[in-house]
């Protein structure tokens, strides 16, 4: 095959800098920088003057990976078929397998071949509809299920005013806000692409901007209340407590999205999505919009740094939680009598189960459901992550709306028992 018409066969058969393959007459959006190829190596495997290609038995190439942690997929520089384009990283015709030290790679043509390390994810089209759908249903029935929950936490508050309910309220307010204007940005665009260019596109994404900053400041005071009723058990009094920091919870996103509203980033974002055929498609969304000035410091900044702040913060809270409740359990348990093992057994597991149900509920409400995002940043996850993360985001209202339900039972009981008992002077506020 690859002889053609000569008498001769040069094979050639080395290894160059990746850096070669960066610039082209034209750059584009497919060429890919040498710190993701592995080892900034490219192996070049040439022979004769003919193209080699539709092997009947693929070739092999092994890549030693020093970083076990990496993860990556073989691809070969794909020449452009238009004149003054620069090419790009390709995966057809290759396959990707590991044995634990090496990548092997299985191509059925000849070509410059190397190894992709924690490329973008990659979908296909089907699975990039499959969680857009996701993520419409499950934000249509956040807002329902939220709505619900504001409503009960209202009711709650009216009957029996705690500074606990007043930060449910507040956080519900910016949940609900979120999951309306993302489904008003998104669909708007999805049956109206015109919109995009226009002026609406440009207060949704403020707003959308708002409401996530607002979403992760309340779920931070949820946090930071968690830590006064832990730690200043006997001196949480605080002088209009919730009016100041509502100051914090509505003041601090409306500062930041006052600012980049004045250096006007907001409009059409465009994500671009390539499926396994290197097909590209386009999502689009009111938000801050693609390459403009302060646009990519803004979105690490307020949509990435801030909310792994938060995520960190309550993470830590929880960890608090954890602690405290294994203390009380302790205590518990050498205060137990000498009744029969199957009884003392059965508390116990009643307990853990509480616990674990409490535990369970306090992370959906200090957002820690939200950390898997950060692992679409930091570091490459499979197509399943990324539909696990989209249905726990999806699930977000139906979580709180169990947690609401949880308290307004544990309200009622504890009502019922006070009514009981009278000479009960016990304080609930400080109560898990």
């Amino acid at each position: 095959m690859s002889q053609g018409y000569e008498s001769d066969v040069r094979l050639v058969v080395t290894v160059i800098n990746s850096s070669f393959f960066e610039l082209g007459p034209k750059p584009t959006e497919a060429a890919v920088k040498s710190s993701f190829i592995l080892d900034t190596s490219v192996l070049v495997v040439k022979a004769g003057i003919q193209h080699v290609k539709n092997l009947s038995e693929p070739v092999k190439l092994l890549f030693k990976l020093q970083n076990r942690t990496l993860k990556g997929t073989c691809v070969f520089w794909k020449d452009s078929d238009v004149d003054g384009e620069a090419g790009k990283w390709s995966t057809d015709g290759c396959n990707t397998d590991y044995n634990g030290t090496d990548f092997i790679c299985s191509c059925n043509h000849l070509s410059f071949f190397a190894v992709l390390v924690n490329p973008a994810i990659t979908v296909d089209e089907k699975t990039a509809l499959n969680l857009t759908y996701i993520s419409y249903i499950g934000s249509a029935l956040s807002v329902f299920f939220t709505l619900i929950s504001f409503i009960l936490y209202i009711c709650l508050h009216q009957r029996r005013p705690e500074k606990a309910h007043g930060i449910h309220i507040q956080l519900a307010a910016a949940m609900l806000c979120l999951h309306l204007t993302f489904l008003l940005s998104s669909l708007l665009l999805w049956y109206h692409p015109e919109i995009g260019d226009g002026a609406l596109c440009k207060p949704l994404g403020l707003i959308l901007h708002w409401s996530l900053l607002a979403t992760f400041s309340w779920t931070a005071l949820e946090g930071f209340h968690l830590y006064l009723l832990l730690i200043r058990v006997f001196n949480i009094y605080i002088r209009r407590y919730v009016l100041k920091i509502s100051l914090f919870g509505w003041g601090f996103p409306t500062l930041v999205v006052a600012v980049c509203g004045i250096v006007d980033i907001y409009g059409k974002y465009t994500l671009r999505i390539t499926d396994a055929n290197n097909q590209t498609s386009t999502g689009q969304i009111c938000w801050i919009r693609n390459k403009m000035p302060y646009s990519l410091t803004a979105h690490y900044v307020t949509s990435v740094a801030y909310p792994c702040l938060v995520i960190l913060f309550n993470g830590s809270m929880l960890g608090m939680v954890v602690c405290q409740l294994w203390r009380l359990r302790r205590a518990d348990y050498g205060l137990e009598g000498s009744g029969g093992w199957k009884m003392l057994h059965k508390e116990r597991l009643s307990r853990l189960w509480k616990d674990s149900v409490t535990v369970l509920g306090l992370s959906c409400l200090l957002g820690l459901p939200w950390a898997l995002a950060g692992l679409t940043y930091i570091t490459y996850i499979s197509t399943e992550g990324i539909y696990i993360f989209t249905v726990f985001n999806a699930l977000q209202g139906f979580l709180m709306f169990l947690w609401c339900l949880a308290v307004r039972s544990k309200s009622k009981s504890e009502i019922n028992s006070s009514v009981r008992d009278q000479s009960s002077q016990k304080m609930i506020d400080t109560s898990l």
